[in-house]
């Protein structure tokens, strides 16, 4: 898929994988990525009550905790070694990207059915191993030992491990056997779906890369000259 390539190839992610991006960059992505959790955790858990495989609900639930907990608990650890206060993160808006990307999970959770929300909800599993097993290869020297001098190893290796890869082939079987039993209107709907989200996530990169701010900030009531 050619947007999985671009991912791989954005600057971004091949300063993350060197370890050259800079601390503003990733920490603009961590304010971000902390508030898509949010979203994402809410859309999972409406997966949750839809699913209707035992198996698949618990999945998700599972996951909705996951996201909420557990890679919440990572971004904290990150905020403490950067020294970035509660005051540091409020003081970093919301994206737009983040805004949009969270909405439109929120919008296929409120007005499509199952099948279109796990289609929307796989790239941020799939796309975020391919992405950290990607970067874990270019390590230099290989092996385990590979990459501790990266600030950002710690990311790389929640998202490369076996545990998250076995969520993702979970995740791929769910929209697999959805997509089994649907008919060709609602493949079509679940393919955009995905496709819509895959896009999503590689303007969720770019914009933590261009530090992306509101283009109207200077026209908001109280702003200066506004």
């Amino acid at each position: 898929m050619k947007l999985q390539q671009a991912m791989l190839e954005h600057p971004f992610n091949e300063e993350l994988a060197d370890g050259s991006l800079s601390r503003e960059r990733f920490q603009f992505y961590l304010a971000q990525d902390a508030r898509y959790l949010v979203g994402f955790g809410r859309a999972l858990a409406v997966a949750a009550a839809r699913a209707p495989e035992p198996g698949d609900l618990s999945f998700f639930a599972g996951a909705a905790r996951e996201a909420v907990v557990v890679e919440r608990a990572l971004h904290e650890g990150y905020f403490a070694r950067f020294g970035l206060s509660e005051a540091d993160l409020a003081a970093i808006e919301t994206s737009p990207t983040c805004l949009g990307y969270t909405s439109y999970l929120l919008a296929v959770a409120q007005t499509e059915g199952y099948p279109e929300l796990i289609a929307a909800l796989l790239p941020c599993f799939w796309v975020y191993h391919h992405v950290g097993v990607d970067i874990l290869g270019r390590q230099d020297g290989g092996g385990d030992e590979a990459g501790d001098g990266n600030p950002y190893r710690a990311w790389i290796d929640t998202y490369a491990d076996d545990e998250f890869a076995q969520a993702v082939a979970t995740c791929r079987t769910a929209v697999d056997r959805a997509a089994a039993a649907a008919d060709d209107a609602t493949r079509e709907r679940m393919l955009a779906a995905f496709t819509r989200a895959c896009e999503y996530e590689w303007m969720f990169w770019d914009s933590a890369y261009r530090l992306e701010a509101w283009p109207t900030k200077h026209l908001r009531p109280g702003a200066p000259g506004a």
